[in-house]
């Protein structure tokens, strides 16, 4: 795996979606590739951990999820087309390593967190506790919601646009517009029953 994310030269800078981009990201050295990698992970790690992590439950799992998924960019960089976004095409080679995780491994999809912790940064104890509670009433909401509509809420709680959302599950920006909203009745209906 590449050591930690170094400093990177301005050639990489100009990566993100220009028409060589192609020519350029299938012409870089190994090197090259892994100072790229490291920038992309420095840039979006924790948006994918996220990601991972809203996928397993444990915490074992979802590191080795991550690694995958790290793996899955690196061999992938080289045929980079730049018809998305960088951002979109590592969220969809993590989703897509997700799905395959879990189904090679069998595992139950995570349906609690009890892991992540929603931090506060009011100095209000009581109003940090209720606002701690509220979060993670949502994201256990979240986690019990299928599949495919916790996807779409995932990836819309990591900034994704419509479109983006579309280009990484492979969907139209109407679906998952209709999932969101689906998503967002289910959860309500969710936190509505739990006290």
């Amino acid at each position: 795996m590449p050591r930690r994310a170094r400093s990177i030269g301005t050639r990489f800078s100009q990566l993100d979606v220009s028409a060589d981009a192609t020519t350029i990201w299938s012409e870089l050295s190994a090197v090259e590739l892994e100072h790229r990698l490291d920038s992309l992970l420095a840039l979006h790690g924790a948006s994918l951990a996220r990601l991972a992590g809203s996928y397993v439950r444990e915490a074992g799992d979802r590191d080795d999820l991550l690694q995958e998924i790290a793996v899955a960019i690196w061999q992938a960089l080289p045929r980079f087309r730049g018809e998305c976004s960088e951002r979109t095409f590592l969220f969809r080679i993590a989703h897509n390593r997700a799905i395959a995780f879990i189904s090679r491994r069998h595992l139950p999809l995570r349906e609690t967190d009890d892991d992540f912790d929603v931090e506060d940064g009011r100095p209000n104890p009581e109003e940090a506790l209720a606002t701690g509670q509220q979060g993670r009433r949502l994201l256990d909401a979240i986690q019990r919601l299928p599949v495919s509509l916790r996807q779409v809420v995932t990836l819309a709680l990591e900034g994704l646009s419509y479109a983006e959302i579309g280009d990484v599950l492979g969907i139209s920006e109407t679906n998952v517009g209709a999932r969101l909203t689906r998503a967002r009745q289910r959860l309500r209906q969710l936190l509505l029953a739990t006290p």
